[in-house]
């Protein structure tokens, strides 16, 4: 990815060559531009023309600007076309599209050195070099002074919900709330003054640079991501771009664009002075900046790269692509009428969003295409049989032919800052991270876009960072992955029929995750390995096999922080902290187990497992067999990995006398107690059900059965008389006690008695058995 940039051969600031101090864009090929010429000019990129809007007053000398949000949740602003320009004469002034100044305002003594619109437009803030940070109404009538400090403030930030203000202090940064109370954050960020901060509503991120010729990337709570060489001149300009997967940079005669974790992309060494701002258009594709030499200079970004099996595709120009196979060095050549905004390539299907239209290619001749709404896409994600759009103005999930399949809507919706880490796909189901509160998923069925379930969100107990739905297996079972801001990585249904959601632990330190394309195998960065979890469900069928079903490598061959990027067929794609790609191959088996377990071919899973003589392939198997209820490969698996407790518990559940009471005992193997006994007293084996809770020691509760259905007190009274008379104890419970005072205990009796419960048992197993063979010959 690089920037291919142009500047006009004069500047069109003429007036001695005047400095350019601020640029903004109207609309996507719009741009304004005001400098020390007292002119504001308007830019149309599409006829490459400046024309002049409006001559300023000879006494304004303007130091920022910024336009009032566009829209809103999709929704279209009813003041739109205003912006805000901040002047050295301590006045900001709200200008008209056309050039007329609607209102001055005395803001502050000395420079305003920045002024910025909130991100839904309904408060403004101003910074000045007498060091007060103003907060002002849209209509322009003072809020709050929210800070006062003895040196000038350069450069003010809002947070992403809006509620935090981040600024300069000389060499810090502060992050301060509106609420009073609340804490505020201050730290050191560079060796000189900070000239310049942005922060990125999709991210979260914040960007800093400094006179000691730094950039540098850090989190909301002000711990240090990233920070660059020393270049030669002052960092004078930094900007997020809208999706905030890059910035861009601005020092003297230099451009450079980074990616969010803060290596570079692309350098770039045009002739204009120092670069004082920069200005991302709204869809993400084009930068302005506004230099020292009175030039405007213009950048769009190129050489993007998509791979997926064997294609390589790259955005070449604006409108173009170039396919290429690299296991015959084809190429094939994309034209398209708009400039290419987003693009997407999985599922053997490439999406391409441009500013009007969506391309969806299954082969390279034929595209499908259709228009798209107003809204500039900011996200594409694929599975294997739809495709999902993000716009400013929401959710909509596109079958591969074309045909909108569902637009899920939920309170507080905020699409614009949705990102890959926060939503997820699959084929039946959509999972989105609630902004609002970020312990809470949401699940939409993605056939109707209506909420799953009883409508109620998963809340998981801390923040959660990022989501991942499994791609593979039948809806009833998906189940999606989460890091919380601990790190840990837990596992979890997504559909629970009425019963509270299982949630289990499957990993900690996990700082990134992908699912496999064609099985559901998971792999993760953790902390400093690489980890792929061959079978992650075998925890809900036995929580012991997951550390034996584990395939780990020492992540010490890739250097910090690695980020994994997909996880297709056996390869996972790596970028590591230095901006290079590293490749990682995981074996082959895993995912064959998979296919045989969910086509029933048992024997030959059995087979793969002895050819490959690997332990985690046979703890797999053994889950995948309890969970699919196979005792016969269940036994072989567990007895190759040395588990001779579950082989005997397993010969246990065959020799049951009943097909209830194998199952409530396979239910009990994979740890779901109150199932078991559901399952036990619907069939009217209440023996069966009271034994169950005596074998786990649930004393209460096989007391309160056996008072319940009149039947076996003196059973659990006996085993609980032998239980305490082992431990050396005495009998407390008072119901114990109580019921102990009328009941005679002989085990002769009970053992006759259970004797005949276990005949009764069999008979009444057989006689369905019998009948419904007579059946079957009928």
């Amino acid at each position: 990815m690089r920037l291919k940039t142009s500047l006009l051969k004069e500047p069109k600031h003429i007036l001695f060559s005047q400095l350019v101090s601020c640029v903004g864009w109207t609309t996507a090929d719009e741009l304004y531009s005001c400098g020390e010429d007292h002119q504001i000019l308007k830019w149309n990129l599409l006829t490459n023309e400046a024309s002049l809007v409006v001559r300023l007053p000879e006494d304004i000398y303007p130091t920022d600007l910024h336009w009032f949000p566009k829209t809103v949740g999709g929704k279209k602003q009813t003041q739109a076309d205003i912006f805000v320009l901040g002047s050295t004469d301590g006045k900001f002034h709200l200008v008209s599209k056309m050039g007329r100044i609607e209102k001055s305002v005395d803001a502050h003594k000395g420079a305003v050195l920045a002024g910025r619109w909130n991100y839904d437009g309904t408060a403004l803030i101003t910074a000045g070099e007498d060091g007060q940070i103003k907060i002002w109404s849209k209509s322009g009538m003072l809020r709050s002074t929210l800070a006062s400090q003895g040196s000038p403030v350069y450069s003010v930030a809002w947070s992403p919900d809006s509620d935090r203000i981040l600024y300069t202090s000389g060499r810090q940064l502060i992050i301060k709330p509106l609420q009073p109370s609340a804490k505020v954050i201050q730290w050191k960020a560079h060796d000189g003054l900070v000239l310049k901060v942005d922060w990125n509503s999709v991210n979260d991120l914040i960007l800093s640079g400094g006179e000691d010729c730094k950039y540098k990337v850090w989190d909301s709570f002000g711990r240090l991501l990233h920070s660059s060489v020393s270049h030669d001149y002052p960092v004078t300009s930094l900007s997020w771009a809208p999706d905030g997967e890059v910035f861009a940079a601005g020092s003297f005669n230099t451009l450079r664009l980074c990616d969010k974790i803060g290596w570079s992309y692309a350098l770039e060494k045009p002739n204009t002075g120092s670069v004082f701002s920069l200005a991302w258009s709204a869809d993400g594709t084009q930068l302005a900046g506004a230099c020292g030499n009175g030039h405007v200079i213009f950048a769009h970004v190129v050489e993007q790269h998509w791979e997926w099996k064997n294609f390589v595709i790259t955005l070449t120009k604006r409108r173009t692509m170039e396919v290429r196979n690299v296991l015959n060095d084809a190429v094939d050549i994309l034209e398209f009428r708009d400039r290419v905004i987003k693009a997407s390539l999985a599922f053997d299907h490439l999406v391409v969003a441009t500013s009007l239209q969506c391309y969806v290619y299954k082969n390279w001749n034929t595209p499908l295409i259709f228009d798209l709404k107003e809204g500039t896409v900011s996200l594409i994600l694929q599975a294997e049989k739809h495709f999902l759009l993000v716009d400013g103005s929401g959710l909509y999930t596109f079958s591969y032919e074309g045909r909108l399949i569902s637009s899920p809507k939920f309170p507080g919706m905020r699409a614009d800052i949705l990102n890959a880490q926060s939503v997820s796909l699959s084929n039946d189901t959509l999972a989105v991270r609630d902004k609002s509160d970020e312990k809470v998923i949401l699940f939409f069925d993605v056939l109707t876009g209506k909420a799953l379930g009883d409508g109620k969100p998963f809340t998981h107990k801390m923040e959660v960072v990022e989501i991942a739905l499994d791609q593979c297996g039948p809806s009833t079972e998906r189940k999606v992955a989460l890091i919380d801001k601990n790190r840990d990585l837990y596992l979890t249904s997504v559909r629970h029929l009425g019963r509270e959601p299982k949630v289990c632990k499957i990993g900690s330190m996990v700082h990134s995750m992908a699912w496999n394309n064609s099985a559901n195998i998971l792999c993760g960065i953790q902390d400093s390995q690489f980890t792929v979890w061959y079978h992650p469900s075998v925890v809900f069928t036995d929580k012991e096999l997951l550390p034996k079903t584990l395939h780990i490598k020492d992540s010490s061959e890739f250097s910090r922080a690695p980020h994994i990027l997909s996880y297709v067929g056996a390869k996972v794609t790596l970028r590591q902290g230095d901006g290079s790609l590293v490749y990682c191959s995981v074996p082959p088996f895993a995912a064959i187990l998979h296919e045989y377990s969910t086509s029933a071919r048992w024997e030959d899973a059995l087979r793969l497992c002895r050819f490959a003589k690997d332990q985690s392939l046979w703890a797999c198997l053994a889950g995948m067999a309890m969970a699919n209820r196979e005792l016969t490969t269940a036994e072989v698996a567990y007895a190759a990995i040395g588990e001779l407790p579950r082989v005997q518990y397993i010969n246990f559940i065959r020799e049951q006398p009943s097909k209830e009471s194998s199952l409530a005992h396979m239910l009990m193997f994979t740890g779901q107690v109150q199932e078991a006994e559901s399952t036990l007293l619907q069939a009217g084996l209440i023996y069966q059900a009271i034994q169950v809770n005596i074998d786990l020691f649930n004393w209460e509760r096989a007391l309160e059965l056996a008072v319940k259905h009149k039947t076996h007190v003196d059973t659990v009274l006996a085993y609980r008389e032998r239980f305490l008379q082992k431990s050396g104890r005495k009998e407390t419970n008072k119901r114990f006690l109580q019921y102990s005072e009328g009941v005679e205990v002989d085990w002769e009796k009970i053992q006759s008695k259970i004797e005949m419960e276990l005949s009764e048992e069999r008979e009444k197993a057989a006689g369905v058995s019998v009948r419904s063979s007579v059946a079957s010959r009928r």
